[in-house]
């Protein structure tokens, strides 16, 4: 009877440790996993960190080409060169050569 015992508890024993083992196994499996998500999250949150950055720059040059250009257009060179292309308007010393037709 003794022997008896000793063997249903041996054998709970290693019933106890499987269940133990499967758990663990689970667990680990799990985080595996997880990990290989948040890793693929990672990886396509720096992508589209890399790609903002770069539409940062390029807005950020094209607001000094935008701010040069402001500058430019309060010269008085800009000034002349919208009177003589859309206005016609010339200096009094000019002379306009013309093509005939």
């Amino acid at each position: 009877m003794a022997r008896r015992a000793a063997y249903r508890k041996k054998k709970q024993n290693k019933f106890g440790m499987f269940l133990v083992t499967t758990v663990v196994a689970m667990m680990l499996i799990v985080v595996l996993i997880k990990s290989i998500e948040l890793k693929q999250k990672l990886d396509a949150y720096q992508e589209k960190e890399r790609v903002l950055t770069e539409q940062i720059a390029e807005e950020e040059k094209r607001s000094e080409e935008i701010a040069e250009y402001e500058k430019y257009t309060h010269t008085k060179k800009y000034i002349e060169e919208v009177a003589k292309d859309k206005l016609g308007l010339i200096h009094e010393d000019e002379i306009i050569f013309r093509e005939e037709d």
